[in-house]
């Protein structure tokens, strides 16, 4: 079977999904999952695919447990790979999907730290990811007022899953999303200042 293209994951999000915010978070997702893909050697557009395509049916399904179970007949429709539906379907834990593959633990481990980080920037001088540090996370993390729609289990469960130190996990993130600053709008409001980071 002929493999999706990143430009045809990217066209069922949008159809699916019209929160700017919401497909901002696809893309903060791919931004630290593919940065995994190419740090392990794996397929970069498959792990691209399945990072655009994890939340694709939130604004239809914005129930648990529809979503993503009621998601993944859409995308086995549009002729989206087993593996990948596999994958989408692995990353809420009441699927009963277990995370086996490097892809299903990375998707988990990215998902919800993808969110804090992004949460993270807003609250910066210039709403930048440049600005955003490992201390500083870990700092909010403690906070349970902050960002309080993010499990912070599911990040340290992730983590954990990918058999990845915290710290490490939230520098590689960081700096995965700070490469496509511009893209996540994350750049900031002062882009100048943060020139060279």
């Amino acid at each position: 079977m002929v493999g999706m293209t990143r430009e045809q994951a990217w066209e069922i999000l949008c159809e699916f999904t019209k929160s700017d915010s919401l497909r901002r978070h696809a893309l903060a997702v791919e931004a630290c999952v593919t940065a995994y893909a190419r740090k392990l050697g794996e397929d970069e557009a498959k792990w691209s695919i399945t990072a655009l395509l994890h939340d694709f049916d939130w604004e239809i399904h914005p129930q648990l447990p529809d979503h993503p179970t009621k998601g993944e007949p859409i995308l086995a429709e549009r002729g989206v790979d087993a593996e990948i539906r596999r994958a989408i379907l692995s990353h809420a834990d009441f699927t009963g999907v277990p995370r086996e593959t490097a892809l299903e633990k990375t998707l988990f481990a990215c998902d919800e730290l993808a969110g804090f980080l992004t949460a993270c920037s807003y609250v910066k001088p210039n709403r930048s990811i440049h600005e955003v540090d490992v201390q500083s996370v870990r700092r909010k993390l403690k906070d349970k007022a902050f960002a309080r729609s993010v499990s912070r289990d599911d990040i340290l469960n992730g983590a954990a899953g990918l058999g990845v130190e915290l710290d490490q996990h939230i520098a590689f993130c960081i700096e995965a999303m700070q490469q496509r600053a511009a893209e996540l709008g994350l750049a900031g409001t002062q882009p100048a200042a943060t020139a060279g980071v």
